[in-house]
This record gives structure tokens, C-alpha cells and sequence, in this order.
């Protein structure tokens, strides 16, 4: 939308192609007012939004966007931590920049990528990562969200459960059938009765409920694998069609792992299999360098275990914890 003003106010999305079986990266949020969604098919995303209008991936873009505000963030704090490819966590505590006032750090930090890479970014500013991160959604798209620590108890006392670090829709659930719909909710069970009732997420429930989240931002992160994947447009029939398409992989793979020099890192080659019903199957052996015929045997070990059409096929590898990430890191925007 930056670059083509055409399709500003049209729902759009990122991603590949509906016949090809591709999903959605992301969109705007005209395309969510249909219930089009990061992840979602595009297929399906063209049936809830026909007027949906779908642009394949400018990875060269995105890499000049991040490097500009990357070096935006280290003129306020070296204490940046990506927490996906739009999305970063910055520790200012120690800032200088006005008085070392967070919020007002933040908004010249959105006025600055505004300026100078032309697009909007939405931020959060709390006591912790928890809470930055609930606070970073509060207010999209281009928006600004605070909690100051006095306002913590009762912000996160009317939180919704679903919205806590790790409660998916299975968690969610079984909160909602204890009675439990918010942190204030959750304020009344015992560290103990949660341990019982939820094993290790137990001890994460208690503290979040209470707003508290005692993790740093950590400025240097490491690579834990390096891995490439297809989705065929038509299944795989079967284990000679999937071995025929190994070279093409493993050459992805061998590229992939020359930008990351991560060759003499590797600790594991795995092989992953989703079936043409959806039941994914992954294969794995130790190893310390890439091997053509390793991934044909974890291949041929994966298949088995399903013999039946494959939709998709990946390689990668498990790295040492030596190797530094290469991982894009961006900002929170829309």
C-alpha cells in the first residue's frame, strides 16, 4: 500500500497462490473485517474475501525496511530482542533519549519509521514483556498503548484468560469449564491447585494473572535450525515422486545453510512429511554434515509411517547453539 496508493482501502493480503496451495502471510485489515487471517489458505481467504487482491512476497523489500529500523531502535537502546518477523522487544530502561520516558521514546520511534520507511507501526509500553506485548495490540493499527506500573493490577485483573502466554484453545477451554474466564478469575486459585490442574503452565498462570513476567529482553539470540519446505500443488502419489523432488530440496538446503554458515554447526538432519489427510510426520538422526543419502533414508523411514500421497516435504537441520541468528527482525506494524 506504501508503494502502489491503488490498493489503499482494498483488502489485501500477502501470500501464494490459492492454486498452488498457498496461505496467507499476512494482510490488512480491510481483508480481517472478513475473517481473512495470517495462516489461513488462500483459497479459502478468496472465498470469504472474493474481491481479495493477493501479492506474492518482496523479501528485498522487507530486508531494507528491517535494516532501517533496526537502526532506528539502536539509536535508543542496544537491548532490542525480535520476537518475529514484525515484531521486536525494546528495553529502554536504561535509555537517555527524554529523560528516559518510555512513551515518549516510543512515539518518536513511530514518527521516525513513518518518516522514514513510510509505513505505521503500532507499540506498547509496560513494566514487561507481557505485558508490552498485550499492550502493543491494544491500539491498531498505527497506535500507542500504555500501562504505567500502578495501573498493572487492574488492566491485567480484566483480561480475558485466551489472551495469556501460552493458553491456546485447549487451555482456554478447560479454563472456561473451571469457571475461569479472567486473571481476576484466576486471582482466586492457589499456586498449587494450578500445578495440579495445568502441570509446569500452572506456575505461568499464576504469575501472569498477577502481571508478572520476569523475563529480560535479550539482545543476541541463536539459530536453532535451518530447514526448507515445498507445498505441492498436487500430492505426491508416492515414495518415488517424493524421492524425486530430494535434489531440488537439498540444494534450497545447502544454499539456505551457506547465507546462515551455519555448515559447521550442525547437530542433527531431519526430514518432515505432512500427508495428503494433514497427519505431519518428522524423522531425525544425529549428524554433523550434510548428506544426501541420510535425508533419502529419513525420507523413506518418514513415508512409511503414512504410505500415503504427501502434500508436503521439508529438510533441515538442528544446530549447535553457537550459531548467530539470522532471523529478520522488523517491528510491530500493520
Amino acid at each position: 500500500m506504501r508503494d502502489d496508493p491503488r490498493l489503499r482501502g482494498q483488502p489485501l493480503a500477502v501470500g501464494g497462490r490459492a492454486d498452488q496451495r498457498g496461505v496467507v502471510a499476512t494482510c490488512n485489515y480491510e481483508a480481517r473485517r472478513y475473517g481473512v487471517h495470517s495462516a489461513m489458505p488462500t483459497s479459502q481467504a478468496l472465498r470469504r474475501c472474493p474481491d481479495l487482491v493477493v501479492l506474492p512476497p518482496t523479501m528485498e523489500k522487507y530486508r531494507l525496511a528491517s535494516r532501517q529500523i533496526l537502526a532506528i531502535y539502536r539509536d535508543y537502546t542496544e537491548a532490542v530482542e525480535p520476537l518475529s518477523l514484525d515484531e521486536a522487544y525494546l528495553d529502554v530502561s536504561h535509555a537517555s533519549h527524554h529523560q528516559g520516558s518510555a512513551t515518549l521514546i516510543a512515539q518518536e520511534i513511530r514518527a521516525r519509521i513513518a518518516a522514514t520507511v513510510g509505513i505505521t507501526a503500532s507499540a506498547g509500553v509496560a513494566p514487561n514483556k507481557f505485558l508490552a506485548k498485550i499492550a502493543s495490540d491494544w491500539n491498531k493499527p498505527d497506535g500507542l498503548f500504555v500501562i504505567l506500573p500502578q495501573q498493572v493490577d487492574a488492566f491485567v485483573a480484566v483480561l480475558p484468560v485466551a489472551r495469556l502466554f501460552g493458553v491456546g484453545k485447549v487451555t482456554a477451554a478447560k479454563l472456561h469449564a473451571l469457571g475461569i474466564q479472567t486473571c481476576q478469575d484466576l486471582l482466586r486459585w492457589s499456586l498449587s491447585d494450578l500445578l495440579q490442574q495445568f502441570g509446569k503452565l500452572g506456575n505461568s498462570l499464576y504469575l501472569l494473572c498477577r502481571g508478572i513476567d520476569r523475563r529480560e529482553v535479550v539482545a543476541s539470540s541463536e539459530r536453532k535450525s535451518v530447514s526448507v519446505e515445498e507445498t505441492y500443488a498436487v500430492d505426491l502419489p508416492h515414495l518415488a515422486a517424493c524421492q524425486a523432488e530430494l535434489p531440488a530440496l537439498y540444494a534450497l538446503l545447502q544454499a539456505r545453510m551457506q547465507r546462515a554458515q551455519a555448515e559447521h554447526c550442525i547437530q542433527k538432519l531431519y526430514v518432515k512429511i505432512r500427508f495428503a489427510d494433514f497427519h505431519q510426520t518428522t524423522v531425525e538422526c544425529r549428524g554433523t554434515m550434510l548428506d544426501d543419502q541420510v535425508f533419502a533414508s529419513l525420507l523413506e523411514t518418514g513415508y512409511l509411517r503414512g504410505n500415503q500421497p504427501v502434500r508436503l516435504l521439508g529438510l533441515g537441520t538442528r544446530l549447535a547453539d553457537i550459531v548467530p541468528s539470522l532471523q529478520l527482525t522488523l517491528f510491530s506494524n500493520t
